[in-house]
């Protein structure tokens, strides 16, 4: 699909008055788009897609996940997803970082609800339909709040069954090959850290050395945070972020090769085209006529 079809969505831009939350029922959020959710897009904010009945498939930047009854995907900002034909029973949240993070501390937000900015993770996780009850009771109470926008503190109650939502996913959700991060753990605060640096970083920065510098720890510090935690080494996770961030621009942008070589670090093009060939085992040329 050429970069001039691939849409970025908004959740109220410009308006921080307004309330930086959505919540809508898929069956009839899917129908009344008229078809633009089956073609690739992404957004600014977060969403959650909680597919409660229904069978197919979703895609998420070029992989192809499996939907099954209770599965929920989370989206982050900047993921290029779409949705197939089926339709399905479930809800879809929508909301900006402002309105999930407040005033709290961002890292310990994101160690408590260690669910987005995980490129190298399935952006998806099951939960037991026994489990799932409680879900439906918050996910409820946040429609039924939506409806009473007048009412004292609508913003904070919000917020609060938004975390309570969160909690109970990270409490029964499955996801594979994914391990809890803590706040009391000092590796995994590294590991934090090492994540938000890497994605504000990665067009410029690309060695180990250079982010254990900015961390303040050593490349062997950092080697073995990564290895607990995402059983990679962080060299393997920068390759795999700057790699993810080069099929989109391949994808969807009309950039040519020796532009996107530039935009991600590169500054010989011949580097890039190396560097994509020894990740993806194709070069950006073959890829992007692969998936035109």
């Amino acid at each position: 699909m050429p970069a001039s079809k691939i849409k970025k969505y908004h959740l109220h831009k410009g308006e921080p008055d307004k309330l930086q939350f959505e919540i809508y029922p898929l069956k009839e959020y899917l129908p009344g788009r008229d078809c633009s959710t089956q073609y690739p897009h992404s957004h600014s904010f977060y969403q959650i897609i909680w597919f409660m009945s229904g069978r197919g498939k979703h895609y998420v930047d070029f992989k192809e996940y499996d939907v099954q009854e209770n599965t929920l995907f989370f989206i982050s900002s900047g993921q290029i997803h779409h949705f197939d034909e089926n339709q399905y029973e479930g809800s879809l949240i929508h909301f900006n970082e402002s309105f999930l993070a407040g005033n709290q501390d961002y890292i310990n937000i994101f160690l408590r609800h260690n669910i987005f900015h995980s490129f190298e993770k399935e952006p998806l996780f099951t939960i037991k339909k026994e489990d799932s009850k409680e879900l439906l009771n918050i996910v409820t109470q946040m429609q039924n709040e939506m409806w009473t926008p007048g009412q004292f503190a609508h913003a904070e109650y919000l917020k609060v069954l938004l975390h309570l939502f969160l909690i109970v996913i990270q409490r029964f959700g499955i996801r594979k090959d994914c391990n809890a991060l803590t706040m009391h753990t000092p590796s995994h605060i590294l590991f934090v850290k090492f994540r938000q640096l890497l994605e504000q970083n990665y067009r410029q920065i690309h060695t180990v050395a250079q982010y254990a510098g900015l961390l303040n720890v050593s490349g062997k510090t950092l080697t073995n945070c990564t290895n607990e935690i995402a059983r990679q080494t962080p060299l393997q996770i920068i390759n795999e972020r700057i790699s993810l961030e080069a099929k989109r621009l391949l994808a969807y942008s009309d950039k040519n090769i020796n532009e996107i070589g530039f935009e991600l670090g590169f500054e010989d093009p011949s580097y890039f085209v190396k560097f994509f060939k020894r990740q993806m085992n194709t070069l950006p040329g073959d890829f992007r006529k692969a998936i035109s």
